[in-house]
């Protein structure tokens, strides 16, 4: 019996959820202190260096990079290892990478540090974590993956605040050195060593806290699992790789990366460019985060009732709508709803891929399936933060980059629109 089918029936108080908290905090902190404090961070330091935005920048993109396209080398590692181990080497290393930061003189110095961080991010970020999610959830799933995905909107929410205002306080090289202690108390001590559980199966429980009706043994569920995932099968990685679903989840997810990615690096400085001062230029990031954090926990409500693709379109329509806004307008009342509409999508189609990822493949094939749609998200993210920085040093304008934005989400309204489930082959 597979545990798909399984009818459930709740018993105490399950594990899986101290389990989500501790890759919930994982994830809150890796892309608060990776990501959104970098959009704080570029202004800051093109003004100190007298650096332009597309090379600093570009230390960024390097990062998303070397966070992203090893994937499908984490994917293999986290299959073979387990998610709980590349958490702690992964974090221990990204806050190595912070700290360094503290040193930085010549731009290759950022470039270096951000490539460590990336790695160390990517190796005990994501991919892992979502992994654990899917390992613990399956009939609840999608809203455990919205309360994971919201807790990496959390850490946009909080983040560009915090971080501006330690900069404001001591100065952003003490800042990195504090993030730094941040990664390796949180994701690595509490989360890594005290709270995060690889599997359900390894303390004797089943997904979702189950108890099982009629009883079945859990070694059961385990060869179930595995013969599911067997490269002999139809859900064996390279036929999965043939059928056009996984390249559907990857072109959706990397044309929403490429949005994100633009305003992620770039919003703040915009903000400031028409006029705003860096606190309220800041806080309009992190209230597109906070939205992105409501668009992730709506989908994982929803999508226990409605089709995760019709979620998709919904949310890539709410991206182009706002989008369009932001190109019309440059007042201040006017652009939140840019933000409301941004971020709600925002959250939305990040919680989507691994839901639809989580819903469409058997449980042991989720890392590598994952491994190998993630860096499409990824390359297209730090290729978007780059181009978007090139295109405002060669016509001191951010709207052809919002322009791309706007035509790049109608590709990926289309491909949300064919990604329907496989078969097994």
């Amino acid at each position: 019996m597979a545990p798909e089918n399984i009818t459930p029936k709740q018993s105490g108080i399950f594990y899986g959820w101290f389990t989500l908290a501790g890759v919930a905090l994982v994830i809150f902190i890796v892309g608060g202190s990776f990501v959104h404090a970098f959009g704080v961070l570029l202004p800051v330091i093109t003004v100190e260096f007298g650096w332009d935005r597309a090379q600093v920048a570009l230390a960024l993109t390097l990062g998303i990079l070397a966070f992203g396209l090893p994937s499908p080398l984490y994917g293999l590692t986290v299959h073979r290892f387990g998610p709980r181990m590349t958490i702690i080497i992964g974090n221990a290393l990204a806050g190595v990478g912070l700290a360094g930061v503290y040193f930085v003189q010549e731009v290759w110095h950022l470039y270096f540090l951000y490539i460590l961080i990336g790695l160390g991010g990517g190796f005990g970020g994501y991919i892992a974590s979502t992994t654990v999610v899917n390992n613990w959830f399956i009939r609840r799933r999608s809203l455990a993956l919205g309360i994971f995905q919201a807790s990496a909107g959390l850490g946009g929410l909080v983040f560009p605040l915090l971080v501006t205002a330690l900069i404001s306080a001591v100065d952003w090289r003490t800042t990195w050195l504090i993030l730094a202690g941040i990664v390796i108390i949180i994701p690595v001590t509490i989360g890594g060593f005290f709270i995060i559980r690889n599997k359900p199966e390894d303390m004797g429980l089943v997904p979702d806290g189950m108890t099982l009706e009629p009883p079945i043994d859990i070694a059961e569920i385990r060869v179930t699992s595995s013969k599911a995932g067997d490269e002999g099968s139809g859900w064996g990685i390279l036929n999965i790789m043939k059928k056009p679903t996984a390249w559907f989840i990857a072109g959706f997810t990397a044309a929403n990366a490429f949005t994100v990615g633009t305003l992620l690096t770039h919003q703040i400085a915009y903000f400031q460019d028409i006029g705003n001062n860096p606190m309220t230029a800041a806080t309009s990031l992190s209230v597109l985060s906070a939205f992105a954090l409501v668009g992730s926990l709506g989908f994982g409500f929803l999508a226990l009732k409605f089709k995760v693709r019709n979620l998709a379109l919904g949310a890539f329509i709410c991206q182009i709508l706002g989008l369009v806004i932001l190109l019309s307008t440059k007042n201040l009342g006017l652009l939140y709803i840019f933000i409301i509409l941004v971020g709600i999508s925002y959250g939305s189609l990040t919680a989507a891929m691994p839901t639809f990822v989580g819903a469409y493949y058997p449980r042991d094939r989720y890392a590598q399936v994952l491994g190998v749609v993630f860096p499409f998200q990824v390359v297209t993210n730090a290729f978007a933060a780059t181009l978007a920085g090139v295109i405002f040093d060669a016509t001191s304008s951010y709207t052809p980059a919002f322009i791309a934005a706007v035509c790049v989400s109608m590709v990926g309204l289309f491909f949300a629109f064919m990604a329907r489930r496989p078969e097994s082959a």
